[in-house]
């Protein structure tokens, strides 16, 4: 756990925190459901540590129990952690984690889903499954962890590593310029956008619980350092530069939060950036739908097929 060196943090939001603590204290057993006893093999210092932290305290605190909610993961460092919460898990192909938990959040409305992966899975190979996710908006919580690279298959750029940085498939430097992931899905007129820092565990846990609460799609980007293979952007670098989203911020005026997302190099803010509590989710969408599709699987006997 890293203290963000420049956050601000007002007596309101340090009460706040104690008291998520204490309830969480006293919700100790609800919390340990949760963990396996699977080893973790995550490198040293990496961010994921603090992702599932937080993700664990936020369920707890939202009262979100592990047969409540199905947890998706996608390939990548992030798709390591499939065994290592105890819930209902599912591990799909790589970019292809967000019509898998579309399919969960249509097919049984009365599931939380949570949906996780790599800004390589999310803006390479998956791209086009955002683009429809943010569409439809889907019921589902996106984190889209943000180390810049593909740091499984030990170190390649992906589409969101900053140009000239030099990785193991690019050791001149990275020649095209990232892509904005915020910018990009602020462009898709989404209904939840926001942003957090993998070393801020209790700025984690209270926007982690904005999204649980989000009724359509709620894309997070996690940024986060990879020991191992970035060592352009270390937990040092983004310690010095994170900024907490200020009061004063509209979450509901889409320009103001393009302008407040745009900085990634010196004012980096981070917690909810934009949110649109009028429009309806996918399946508030579907007027002729009633109830949800678990509920019409019928029970077929298949002993006359063998």
């Amino acid at each position: 756990y890293i203290e963000p060196a420049l956050h601000p943090r007002d007596e309101a939001h340090l009460i706040m925190v104690d008291r998520d603590l204490k309830k969480l204290a006293a919700k100790a057993g609800d919390y340990l459901q949760f963990e396996t006893e699977r080893k973790i093999t995550w490198c040293g210092e990496c961010g994921n540590y603090g992702i599932q932290n937080a993700l664990k305290r936020a369920l707890v605190l939202e009262g979100i129990g592990r047969r409540d909610y199905v947890h998706c993961f996608d390939v990548g460092c992030s798709g390591n952690g499939s065994d290592k919460i105890e819930t209902y898990t599912l591990h799909g192909l790589h970019g292809r984690v967000l019509p898998m938990a579309a399919g969960v959040a249509i097919g049984n409305a009365k599931l939380k889903v949570i949906a996780e992966a790599g800004d390589g899975a999310t803006f390479s190979e998956g791209v086009n499954h955002l683009v429809h996710a943010v569409r439809n908006d889907y019921p589902v919580m996106f984190l889209m962890h943000n180390n810049e690279n593909y740091g499984l298959t030990t170190g390649q750029a992906s589409a969101l590593t900053r140009q000239g940085v030099e990785m193991n498939s690019s050791p001149f430097g990275v020649t095209a310029p990232p892509l904005h992931a915020i910018e990009m899905v602020l462009a898709l007129r989404p209904s939840f956008v926001a942003r957090v820092y993998s070393g801020d565990v209790d700025q984690m846990t209270e926007v982690f619980q904005e999204g649980l609460k989000h009724k359509g799609f709620a894309f997070i980007e996690v940024l986060q350092a990879c020991p191992t293979y970035n060592r352009a952007t270390p937990d040092e670098w983004y310690a010095e530069r994170v900024r907490p989203v200020g009061a004063r911020h509209n979450v509901g005026d889409l320009e103001a939060a393009r302008k407040l997302a745009m900085d990634m190099d010196e004012e980096i803010y981070t917690g909810v950036i934009y949110r649109d509590v009028e429009r309806a989710s996918f399946l508030e969408a579907q007027h002729i739908k009633k109830g949800v599709l678990v509920d019409e699987v019928k029970r077929y006997s298949v002993k006359g097929l063998y």
